[in-house]
């Protein structure tokens, strides 16, 4: 069986930065441990299948080890191969997820996403958390399924260089690192050897909840992002009730095919 594959680099418009993730159309689902298999072989932080279903699409995101319920760099790409490839004409896209309902559109150029907003609440995390990051222990910690740490400044999180074995030990799927930008209104960067990715270029779903935050703190509605890997990526991120609109751009690495069975 050969199949297509897209490999496009997300939150970003230009190649070799942003974060790149695979993209498999089909016309019916695979068996999960194949779906599994391809996403390991492919060994990026995401891969993203899809199946139309009537006027919408299903939408499913595996990491190199496992299933996750929200990916949105992976949903970012899977609209830019949409968008861009013949056979889709609308200005919007529905997605079915784990998640609910999520829909991308375009506007000036760039694509606008829309997730549910995942408002953190403050917790009291493990001290290995503070270990593996190498920080000195702070109150300023907040938790879902990821942990949200908040620092001073940007230099703060761009020094950081944990210790990702004992970053795995910690019970999350990932951790949030984020500060006030130089330039922007808040960055990030995100760890989730838990998960099996080390360090995650740009998450779109980790803006899902550092987002309700910093507009919180900010008092702004609108917020530009950036996500400090090596890589980087840029974000702009809007409150809009109890959803987050987050618009990025992406580019398109490579076409190809894959065999399997």
């Amino acid at each position: 069986m050969n199949l297509s594959i897209y490999q496009v680099d997300a939150f970003t418009s230009e190649l070799f930065t942003g974060n790149p993730a695979a993209v498999v159309p089909l016309e019916e689902w695979l068996p999960d441990e194949l779906m599994q298999n391809i996403a390991a072989e492919n060994n990026l932080s995401e891969t993203a299948f899809f199946v139309k279903e009537g006027n919408s699409y299903r939408l499913r995101w595996f990491t190199p080890t496992i299933e996750v319920d929200l990916c949105g760099h992976a949903t970012l790409a899977t609209a830019h191969v949409l968008f861009s490839e013949p056979g889709y004409s609308k200005d919007e896209i529905v997605f079915r997820t784990r998640s609910g309902l999520l829909t991308v559109g375009k506007k000036n150029g760039r694509l606008l996403m829309n997730f549910p907003a995942d408002h953190m609440e403050k917790a009291e995390a493990p001290d290995v958390l503070f270990q593996a990051l190498g920080i000195p222990k702070t109150d300023e910690v907040y938790k879902s399924d990821d942990y949200m740490v908040v620092l001073n400044s940007e230099e703060e999180v761009a020094a950081l260089n944990p210790d990702i074995k004992m970053l795995s030990e910690v019970e999350a799927r990932g951790v949030i690192v984020t500060a006030p930008g130089d330039k922007v209104d808040f960055v990030s960067r995100f760890f989730a050897p838990q998960s099996g990715v080390d360090e995650d270029p740009v998450t779109g779903s980790a803006h899902t909840k550092s987002t309700p935050y910093w507009s919180k703190k900010l008092g702004k509605e609108e917020l530009k992002a950036r996500q400090i890997s090596k890589r980087g990526g840029d974000l702009i991120c809007t409150m809009k009730g109890d959803r987050v609109e987050i618009s990025g751009s992406a580019v398109t690495y490579l076409k190809g095919e894959i065999t399997v069975g």
